[in-house]
């Protein structure tokens, strides 16, 4: 795959997957709207954004999202401990989004991503 940038992530609930896959585009929840962009995730912020954002919840999604394949390009914006994270300011087509499977929640309480869904960084 030379040449292809590396995928940024979004987390998404399964009720949001399937509305995302019905209308082939996805505005954002409703923390992405108030904020006025969707949210995503490098593979190395992705746990933390689990953990801060989505602690104890199951049926959940890990997307894997191709920049190039974006209407627009990402903004990378300091955030949470002044780490750059990618901003999208358009809706997401569903044609960007490259992998996409469930976020399993462990016996301890912690997610485990899909592992071919990381190897998309």
């Amino acid at each position: 795959m030379t040449g292809r940038k590396a995928c940024v992530f979004k987390i998404l609930g399964e009720a949001e997957w399937t509305l995302f896959q019905a209308e082939g585009r996805y505005i954002g929840s409703a923390a992405d709207r108030n904020d006025g962009f969707i949210h995503f995730s490098t593979a190395a912020q992705v746990q933390a954004t689990l953990a801060k954002h989505y602690a104890g919840q199951s049926a959940l999604l890990l997307l894997a999202v191709a920049p190039e394949d974006l209407p627009e390009p990402l903004k990378w914006e300091e955030a949470r401990g002044g780490q750059l994270f990618p901003h999208l300011y358009t809706a997401l087509p569903l044609g960007a989004v490259k992998a996409a499977a469930p976020i399993e929640l462990g016996s301890n309480g912690l997610h485990i991503c899909p592992a071919e869904v990381l190897a998309w960084a």
